[in-house]
């Protein structure tokens, strides 16, 4: 089969103005409990999309931690290609890809560090051996090899072996702070419902979208 034959009908909802709620976060956390209680595959995972010095865009897969009226919150190494664009250009997108639900949730933002502290509470809940991680990978520069990596992953777990792993200071949360929601069923006939949440004046307004 070809990429061209490749497709499949859209059957699994429909999506109605009347149905939404006035806030986007709310209809959010409508969906997300969704795929949280379906079978779908980390339904946390978010493309964030980040913009660099020369206008070209790029794209990784990161998850997410919180959300509530202030926005999106995710972690990362501060010195990682995603914070270095976020530094130069705040203005990132997410997308949260549920194709076995048949919607997608598009947000278009700008990003905030989060507190410290608020990074702090959360380092300290992670696994062990992730904690160990954020010390043993210089996210994004280059690497000699696999065995490198590990190496340093088995130095630092001994250095900390009788010792809490420290809170590393290059390392913490951002906040996507959202100006613009779009939500995305998918439809029979390719006619899919899309919705769209803009921020205007501190207030919501709806538009519904062609497909």
């Amino acid at each position: 089969m070809s990429l061209e034959d490749t497709r499949r009908e859209y059957k699994y909802d429909s999506l109605t103005k009347e149905s939404l709620k006035n806030c986007p976060i709310d209809q959010f956390s409508c969906w997300m409990e969704n795929a949280l209680s379906s079978d779908l595959p980390d339904p946390t995972a978010m493309s964030l999309a980040t913009i660099n010095t020369n206008g070209r865009p790029w794209q990784r897969t990161v998850l997410l931690k919180q959300f509530d009226k202030k926005g999106f919150v995710f972690y990362t190494n501060f010195e990682s290609r995603k914070a270095l664009e976020i530094k130069n250009n705040p203005n990132v997108s997410l997308l949260f890809p549920w194709f076995n639900l048949d919607r997608q949730v598009i947000i278009g933002g700008r990003v905030e560090k989060i507190s410290e502290t608020e990074s702090l509470s959360y380092f300290k809940k992670r696994p062990r051996a992730s904690q160990l991680a954020a010390w043993s990978s210089i996210q994004s520069s280059k690497l000699i090899s696999r065995e490198a990596l590990e190496k340093e992953f088995f130095r630092v777990e001994k250095k900390y072996a009788e010792v809490d792993v420290p809170f590393p200071e290059f390392w913490g949360g951002y906040r996507v702070v959202p100006v613009e929601i779009e939500f995305w069923q998918g439809g029979k006939y390719r006619l899919h419902d899309r919705f769209q949440y803009i921020l205007d004046n501190q207030e919501w307004t709806i538009f519904r979208l062609s497909p």
